[in-house]
């Protein structure tokens, strides 16, 4: 099958089947946009991790010794290099332990993979009103924190 060939339609529809398909597999728990659960599930095999259910806010998973662990993904490309991650709302309340943040390349290859305390998440995000939420960019000193960890190698194996 040659994708070029198809029509927007038909991509779409074939778009459609391969999230049914993850889902099905237990790779991806909605029929959104997979980058989200699919970074997810990585993370949560890689670390043992518990899923929360979809619903739950302020974490997505929980570690056997307790922490909780909001996950975020961000797939970069060519046209879009961005490495901001999604918002993070109430970062306040102290909803999670660690951010577990996975940015992949085009093909989802993992560029970068790292949990970040809370405590350094403040250090390095910025409260943005518009959105009431907190912003941060996978870019610059956060990379070499000595208190950040890389699990690149974790979500490989």
């Amino acid at each position: 099958m040659n994708l070029e060939d198809l029509k927007i339609k038909e991509l779409l529809k074939l778009q459609a089947s391969v999230t049914k398909e993850l889902q099905r597999r237990e790779v991806v728990r909605t029929q959104n946009n997979p980058l989200g659960d699919y970074t997810e599930w990585l993370v949560a095999n890689a670390l043992d991790l518990e899923l929360e259910a979809n619903s739950k806010a302020g974490y997505d998973g929980i570690s056997k010794s307790g922490v909780k662990i909001q996950i975020k993904g961000r797939r970069v490309t060519p046209k879009n290099k961005s490495r901001q991650l999604s918002a993070i709302r109430k970062y306040k309340e102290r909803d999670f332990d660690e951010l577990a943040a996975v940015i992949y390349d085009e093909e989802f290859n993992v560029i970068e993979a790292l949990i970040i305390p809370h405590e350094v998440v403040g250090e390095y995000a910025s409260y943005r009103e518009h959105v009431n939420a907190h912003i941060l960019i996978l870019k610059g000193p956060i990379l070499t924190d000595p208190r950040v960890r890389c699990i690149k190698q974790a979500l490989s194996s």
